[in-house]
């Protein structure tokens, strides 16, 4: 290892938050990837000629592989480590991404959609795992919130880039652009990123800092193992019922916008960009939150789930959303509700690594984001069924606005006090 004086003195204490950069510039473009196909579906409705239900087939075409991809990819990543392992997957993401651009049916969207769900999966596990690694379980949840707001600084871009490009080009030029400009990341990560034992300039006092909790076992754990504890059952349900509404307001929402309210692709931008602020608010907002309460010494059980709490009552009222006859009181309300959510989902990750130890972290949010996608892919099917079928949307925010409050009830259900595991 290294010698800390390498770390130059400007520069102590401030390693960690590089990392922590990294990953959210990786989740914006995880974002901005899978956002694309939202933003064109109006455009690629009449130019391609799909079915609302055929649509959702597509959807749920990327969500069933990105569920797929969570069997294997905290598994992966525990094992080769997150310095291969992301840059791994954000390659094949990125490919995946562009090769939309060659699609000519609603068989070739699936089938692009499918890659990409595939290589999408490793972000998550990958991102969580290193937060574990770099930061003490009281900065965990914030830095959590940081590197997710990236999410939504993603869905914030694409609607700028993508109209913009299409209309200036065309949507395969769009596609391929947005998809290839991925592989700049890992010419940043692969030179950069360490784990702290072996980072050349993380000095003395920041690792001490970054190892000032308790010592943890240094155990692995599969998915077998995992079954067996509620901890993991707790978080896989909330993902399960929550991660199926943000599905279906990346993939619906401009959809929604365009049937209901005539918006379309030159209008959709501006309404898209005020609900994803409002969420890059809530994502460090609800890390920021619960991180402030374990300052004021409350336990991480009460921080959490009092956080989460919040989050699920702020979201109740989007459920109005569809029945609304003014534009933008529908764009606050979903704003609101993503805002919400990903406060929620901040404090919904955090607690994978406050119940597992940092080598099964990879693990649990693989079990978990596989739970979260297969919600995504029934909530992305019964959405094309609902509008072919009802012609409507109400069916689908009235889910959206109960989903949270089952979510905190579940997780409270499964894990009272959320206990760390004791794995064996």
């Amino acid at each position: 290892m290294a010698s800390s004086t390498t770390a130059p003195v400007g520069r102590r204490g401030r390693v960690r938050w590089g990392i922590c950069a990294l990953l959210f510039f990786a989740t914006t473009i995880n974002y901005v990837d899978r956002s694309v196909l939202g933003i064109l579906a109006p455009t690629l409705r009449t130019e391609i000629g799909w079915t609302d239900l055929e649509y959702g087939r597509i959807s749920a075409a990327f969500t069933l592989a990105y569920a797929i991809g969570f069997i294997f990819a905290g598994w992966f990543i525990d094992r080769v480590g997150t310095r291969i392992g992301y840059a791994l997957y954000l390659i094949v993401w990125s490919l995946a991404a562009a090769a939309h651009a060659l699609a000519a049916s609603p068989i070739g969207f699936a089938l692009a959609r499918f890659a990409l769900g595939l290589g999408e999966s490793g972000n998550f596990p990958a991102a969580i795992k290193t937060v574990a690694e770099w930061f003490p379980r009281r900065e965990r949840a914030f830095a959590t919130g940081i590197f997710n707001a990236g999410s939504n600084v993603g869905v914030i871009v694409a609607p700028l880039v993508v109209p913009w490009l299409t209309l200036n080009w065309s949507w395969r030029v769009a596609f391929a652009v947005t998809g290839l400009i991925g592989l700049a990341w890992v010419l940043f990560w692969w030179p950069l990123y360490r784990t702290p034992s072996e980072h050349p300039r993380l000095g003395d006092e920041e690792r001490r800092h970054i190892e000032s909790d308790p010592p943890e076992r240094n155990v692995s754990v599969s998915w077998s193992e995992l079954l067996r504890y509620r901890q993991a059952w707790a978080f896989a349900v909330g993902k399960f019922l929550t991660d199926a509404v943000w599905w279906f307001y990346l993939f619906w929402f401009p959809l929604f916008m365009t049937d209901t309210f005539g918006f379309d692709l030159r209008t959709i931008g501006l309404p898209m960009v005020t609900v994803y602020l409002l969420a890059d608010v809530g994502s460090v907002g609800g890390g920021w939150l619960s991180s402030n309460l374990l300052r004021r010494g409350w336990t991480p059980n009460a921080a959490r789930k009092t956080a989460m709490l919040a989050c699920a009552v702020l979201i109740l009222p989007v459920a109005v959303a569809p029945r609304v006859e003014h534009a933008w009181l529908a764009v606050w309300l979903v704003g609101l509700a993503a805002a919400a959510h990903q406060g929620f989902s901040a404090n919904i990750f955090t607690i994978a690594s406050d119940m597992f130890p940092k080598r099964a972290v990879g693990s649990v949010v693989g079990f978990g984001g596989f739970a979260g996608a297969m919600g995504g892919f029934l909530m992305n099917l019964g959405a094309g069924w609902f509008r072919e079928n009802q012609g409507s949307y109400v069916t689908m925010f009235t889910i959206a606005g109960v989903a949270y409050l089952v979510a905190v009830a579940a997780i409270h259900l499964l894990a009272p006090r959320l206990e760390p595991a004791h794995l064996t």
